[in-house]
């Protein structure tokens, strides 16, 4: 019963240079990617924010700093939120990892792609779900089922909460484009999941207030979805395996 707002983390260095980071420590924003996040204070500024979670991972914090410190906010770290332990793959090239046999199994058959020494990207979404459940079931306990809440993750983790949102098969989750600082949101009810938006990179977000309740009525029921936005042109596949 609650909006979730899914905020990719802003650029970082292994984007631009085209290296899958996974789990690797110290992936810091760069100059661009701290303009983005800067720019998400006052992109957001018209919506009551109740809560913010985020990845452990430092993008993904660094990301969310500006906006919690304008808001007076202490991000919840949450573990399940963090990008996928690509195990082997970590910190390997996107143009050198296209080239495994296991690359066209994360392309076509993600379902049934565990990387080597890491995780698998089912294993992924399911513990992603969760979490995003976890804490939507927490924040409307705290802060009623119109609170609208952050979550800041990575592309491959975004786009297998979305395609559970959808109902879609997590093979199709390559085809859903996440790029580095979009929003992507949905709302939770009682029956189901609602995609509002997906990639938002620089809509207005003043339609996302939620409506005041009216007299007898308890929270909002289920809703309308709106259009997707369209996929930025300065996509970046660095840290994700979409090809």
């Amino acid at each position: 019963m609650t909006t979730l707002i899914l905020l990719r983390h802003g650029r970082s260095t292994s984007n631009t240079a085209g290296v899958l980071a996974g789990r690797t420590p110290g992936v810091e924003l760069d100059d661009k990617g701290r303009e983005q996040a800067a720019a998400v204070v006052e992109r957001l500024a018209p919506l009551p924010i109740a809560e913010i979670v985020t990845s452990p991972m430092l993008r993904c914090r660094q990301t969310v700093t500006p906006l919690a410190e304008a808001r007076g906010l202490v991000p919840v770290v949450e573990e399940d939120l963090s990008e996928v332990d690509y195990g082997d793959w970590t910190g390997g090239t996107l143009a050198e990892l296209a080239k495994e046999d296991l690359w066209k199994v994360v392309q076509a058959h993600p379902s049934a792609a565990v990387f080597p020494g890491g995780e698998g990207l089912a294993g992924m979404q399911a513990r992603a779900v969760a979490a995003v459940r976890h804490h939507e079931r927490r924040i409307a306990e705290a802060h009623g089922p119109a609170a609208l809440w952050v979550a800041c993750s990575h592309g491959d983790v975004i786009k297998a909460v979305l395609a559970d949102a959808l109902a879609s098969h997590l093979d199709n989750f390559q085809r859903i484009v996440v790029d580095t600082c979009s929003m992507s949101v949905v709302t939770y009810t009682r029956t189901r999941p609602f995609v509002a938006r997906v990639n938002d990179v620089g809509g207005d977000v003043a339609s996302l207030l939620p409506p005041p309740p009216k007299e007898g009525e308890e929270g909002q029921g289920d809703g309308v979805a709106e259009p997707v936005a369209e996929p930025s042109s300065d996509a970046v596949v660095g840290g994700s395996t979409g090809a």
